[in-house]
């Protein structure tokens, strides 16, 4: 199939699996498309089957602000009827289910049918999608497309609580490369991050306040009293600069490690003895997920779709959200007993192989597949 894909192309969870998603398929033989402002993050190297289309926007003194979404629609049109596509799968609801929409009217007007996916996130609906000047828009995309998508069945729930939708949404979970994420031999990176044995606890996000990246640092603390042990924060954004604060606040900049965004998470997580993840608010869990395939226990707040990920007392412990106490104690009673910490890098491995890659994208060719008769059937009975 010759496949479209827009996304957003950070380091953010839905630009990483957009991005793994089409080079997956790509490597099966399949024509992908990227269609967004700049290269993707992840999509560094060549393939035959992989093209980039940059979305590029042009400022104007009349308009204040840049119409990206225009723009975008714009080149949807361009890249399907010049590449003819045979899907669009847009990742995010805003701009991309919309702009999908009015790019879709435009390729019908030319006699060009083509189904478009769209697959929700999670900020789109729990956080940008309760804006209430973006919600009718956020509705009507998402009912307009031939088919939809999310992550895990709590961002389907909160899908339909919070809007006012008639299609039926998939799950179709988040997924992970084990020919990628693979627990390697990083003994001597180890010795050079914690020369004296210490603990490694590592901690990866985009920084921003939904992440809660201050409660990581005072679980650490709590955890450096008890043994001695070392933080690795991955990543950057907008809560940075406070973190850094917050570090020598407490007098640890010594044992607390910033090393910004990150390409080799595999190799960082390969040294690491625990993961913790206590966001407020997440709708998956994927850096949960890249962690505990790389055989590292999961302490985490237990929100969203993170339960469906990180199984409490089995591949980790699922804490209340800013119950930083609670959180150092679990902590503690992994990195403090062998056998259970052995016991859960084990089960943490299990656990992730249900979401390996090769599990999840057939479901997605499936949907292709399915969309693509329903909106090839439309256009015969209109003929």
């Amino acid at each position: 199939m010759k496949i479209g894909i827009v996304c957003f192309p950070s380091f953010g969870g839905s630009g990483v699996v957009a991005t793994e998603l089409g080079t997956y398929l790509a490597f099966q033989g399949h024509e992908i498309h990227f269609i967004t402002y700049e290269r993707p993050a992840r999509l560094t190297f060549f393939h035959q089957n992989i093209f980039f289309h940059e979305v590029s926007t042009t400022k104007y003194p009349l308009f204040r602000y840049t119409p990206y979404e225009t723009s975008l629609t714009s080149k949807m049109v361009e890249v399907a009827e010049s590449q003819k596509l045979d899907v669009l799968h847009v990742h995010y609801a805003i701009p991309h289910a919309s702009a999908a929409f009015l790019a879709k009217q435009i390729l019908a007007s030319k006699g060009i049918k083509i189904p478009v996916i769209t697959t929700l996130h999670g900020t789109d609906i729990t956080l940008v999608g309760k804006d209430s000047s973006l919600k009718s828009v956020i509705e009507f995309s998402i009912n307009n497309s031939d088919g939809v998508t999310c992550v895990s069945e709590y961002l389907r729930e909160e899908t339909y609580k919070h809007f006012d939708i008639k299609k039926e949404i998939d799950v179709i979970y988040n997924f992970i490369d084990f020919s990628k994420f693979s627990k390697t031999n990083k003994e001597h990176f180890k010795k050079v991050i914690a020369p004296n044995g210490e603990k490694i606890i590592t901690h990866i996000s985009n920084f921003r306040k939904v992440k809660r990246a201050e409660d990581t640092i005072h679980v650490f603390k709590k955890v450096n009293e008890k043994i001695p042990s070392c933080l690795l924060l991955i990543g950057d954004g907008p809560e940075r600069a406070n973190l850094e604060v917050l570090c020598k606040k407490i007098g640890l900049c010594d044992q607390i490690r910033f090393l910004g965004k990150q390409e080799a998470i595999e190799e960082l997580l390969s040294v690491s003895d625990l993961f913790i993840l206590p966001s407020s608010n997440e709708s998956f869990g994927l850096a949960a997920l890249e962690a505990m395939a790389i055989e590292v226990p999961v302490v985490s707040s237990n929100v969203g779709g993170i339960p469906e990920v990180n199984v409490d007392g089995e591949t980790g412990f699922l804490c209340d959200v800013g119950d930083v106490d609670a959180m150092a104690e679990k902590s503690l009673e992994i990195l403090m007993n062998s056998e259970k910490h052995g016991r859960f890098k084990k089960n943490a491995y299990k656990r992730a192989q249900k979401f390996e890659i090769q599990k999840i994208v057939p479901q997605y060719l499936e949907l292709y597949e399915r969309v693509s008769e329903i909106v090839k059937k439309d256009t015969h009975q209109l003929v």
